[in-house]
Formats: structure tokens, sequence, C-alpha cells
């Protein structure tokens, strides 16, 4: 027997509970703070890993390969959740040399699907709940990259493969609690005409249709695993509020980048010319708008009154690119996380190493602090620990 079927063997016995997993639309098994807002989710708090984002493998596996340190350093800092962002290609066979075909997106790769469960293991040995997500679902991705042979908000053949995936998904885990891992059915849901162009616009995909995607893929899990915790990522780039998937019972996922200004500075995937970016500010006026504390409440208004209709929020993705000042990223970091907060939602920072992390994150206006090789923003860090 191969080292990968026995430690497959171990990850499911290991993971495995009593059946006391909930529902978001029974009793919950997760306690609430009565001195916040009602929230059907644990007020999680940690961190995006990307050892499964690209669609394409990576020529160096070491870059974005999350260590058992990792989880170690996490749960010693007091976090206890990960989210873990895949793209569907990256655990497929098929030939890469080509676009892949329709056919093609059925064909899973058990070595990469073990290599996952290894993953998921480590972290629950360290005590963090997963949350599986795909960032790049059959047919969509927020971010250009990869050629899909269909669009998953038009075409019923991507809808049956996304839901392929997730019973996949739900079958490969359903012996693990909804206390240790959760589905996260896609990243940042917005209706782009041209999936291959990175500057397309991007707008709302209609409640109708994203009820469509969104219930599709609940059924094929709850069909396996009928308790299973599952989150719907914010219409138009996860910014949004979706009215029309409260029937669904599942949670919402918002975001921490409000305003773009501050969070994507010079961010070229989101710039076509960086250099053209307006200087942040916090607070002050940044390209002849008012940004402060009373703007950011306001943002997330709509996100806090969900909490009133039952529905559960997390915040799925926060955090900073690396050329924004670092005064004012705290200054304004420190607001998001203090509304989150208060109205009992957690968070998690994209990344833990790299542009937007705790370590190496490549700012040039910080005294770094060494950390067993490499270099720890201590004042993010301290600033998390304090929420």
């Amino acid at each position: 027997m191969s080292n990968n079927k026995i430690n497959r063997r171990l990850f499911i016995k290991s993971t495995t509970l009593a059946a006391t997993a909930l529902t978001m639309g029974g009793k919950s098994a997760f306690a609430v703070n009565p001195s916040r807002p009602k929230n059907l989710l644990p007020r999680w708090k940690g961190f995006n890993l990307l050892d499964y984002f690209s669609p394409s493998i990576p020529g160096n596996t070491e870059t974005n390969s999350t260590t058992e340190d990792d989880f170690k350093w996490m749960a010693e800092w007091g976090f206890d959740f990960v989210r873990l962002p895949m793209a569907y290609p990256r655990y497929l066979m098929f030939d890469r040399s080509k676009d892949i075909t329709a056919e093609e997106v059925y064909k899973t790769n058990p070595k990469v699907l073990d290599d996952i469960d290894q993953l998921i293991f480590m972290a629950h040995k360290h005590g963090l709940h997963v949350s599986l997500n795909l960032h790049r679902g059959p047919g969509y991705c927020i971010n250009a990259g990869f050629h899909e042979p269909f669009n998953l908000w038009k075409d019923k053949t991507a809808q049956d493969a996304f839901n392929f995936h997730w019973g996949m998904w739900a079958e490969r885990y359903k012996n693990i609690s909804s206390e240790k891992l959760s589905f996260d059915l896609l990243n940042e849901p917005a209706f782009i005409d041209d999936m291959n162009d990175q500057f397309a616009k991007k707008s709302l995909v209609p409640g109708d249709i994203y009820h469509r995607v969104a219930e599709g893929a609940t059924k094929a899990i709850r069909a396996i695993t009928p308790d299973r915790l599952i989150i719907a990522d914010g219409n138009g780039g996860g910014n949004n509020i979706i009215p029309e998937l409260i029937d669904l019972k599942i949670g919402q996922s918002c975001r921490g980048y409000w305003p773009g200004l501050v969070s994507h500075y010079q961010a070229p995937w989101v710039w076509k010319d960086p250099s053209k970016a307006p200087t942040p500010v916090w607070p002050g006026t940044i390209d002849g708008k008012i940004y402060g504390r009373q703007q950011l409440e306001d943002f997330y208004k709509p996100w806090t009154d969900l909490l009133e209709k039952g529905v559960g929020v997390h915040c799925g993705e926060c955090g900073c690119w690396k050329k924004t000042p670092h005064e004012i990223f705290l200054a304004w970091f420190g607001d998001v996380v203090d509304i989150l907060t208060k109205s009992g939602i957690g968070y998690a920072l994209w990344n833990f190493r790299g542009d937007f992390g705790i370590l190496d994150s490549g700012r040039t206006d910080i005294e770094y602090k060494d950390w067993y090789g490499h270099k720890l923003d201590s004042k993010l860090l301290d600033l998390l620990k304090k929420y």
C-alpha cells in the first residue's frame, strides 16, 4: 500500500467526529457571544493559503507551499482558521499545452487530491478550521490567466461541472465535521463578458442566476453531507450581500478591501498604469472623495443587517497590498477589523506569507523582525492579535 493511501486513511480516521455537525438552518453548534450581534458563523480569525491558488503547476513548489511551522505559528498566535482558495485545473489531469476541454474538467488527479488531504490534515492537527474554496470554478474566475471552455453564468454544462466538483469534495470529506471543515462555493462572483481580459468590466451576477448556481452546488453537497456548513461569497467581487440566497440557509462572505484605492494601491492586476494610482490616505480625501471610519461603517451596514436576518457572515479575504504606505495600511485596517469584530464577524487575511501577509510581505517602508529566517511584520501581527 502506498504512503499516500496510508496517509489518507489516517487523515479520515483522525478527523472523523460524532455526527453533530451544524447546519445554517438548524441549531448552531458554535457559541455566540451575547454581547455582540448574533452571528451563526464563528468569529474565525486566520489566513488564506495559496498552495493551490494558481491553475498552473508552479515551477518552484516551495514558493507558496504552506509548512507545518506556518500552522504551528498561526495557532500559537491565537488564530483558528485557514481558507484554501483553489483553482480547479490545479488538481486535474489534462494536456496543459492546449486549452482545456469541457470533458477534461472531470479528470481529477489522485496525487494532487492526496496532497490537498495532507494540507487539511496538518491544519486540523493544529486546531485550525479549514474553509475549502474554489477560487476558480469551472467556467468562472475573477482573474484572467486560464482559458475556460464555457461560462458558469450562461452554460448548463459549466454548472453541471461545478456541481460535480463540489459533489466530489463532499464525498471525499463526508466524515469530517463542519466544526473542522466548511465549503466556500466560489470566490468573488461577478458577471464578466470576456473571461480572458483581466481589465474587463465586472458587474453583479443577476440574483436569479447566482441562486441557480449556488443552489445546484448546495444540493450536490447536501445530497452527500446534509449538515455541511456552506458559504457563498458576496456578489460583485465579494462586496455585496446576496439577498436571493437567504432561502438556501448558507453563510455569506464579505471582503475587507474597501476602498480599493487604499487596499490595492498600485496593484498591477487592478491598474493598467499603476503609476496613475492616487496616493492613499486614511482618513482623508482620495481622488476627490472623502474616506474614513463613517464611510466604512456605511459600507459594512448591509452585512451587519444581514446578521439580523439569520445569515452567518465571515470576511473571507482582507488586507492590503505591499505598496500602500504601512502607516496608512495599519490606520485603515484597524478600522476594518474593529468594525467587523464589534459585529461578531471574523476575518481571513490574504495571505500568511507574501505580499499581503504578516511574513515576507516585501514592504520597503518598515523594519521587520527576524522570525526563524522569515521577515515578520510585528506591528501588523500585534494589530491582528488585538482582535
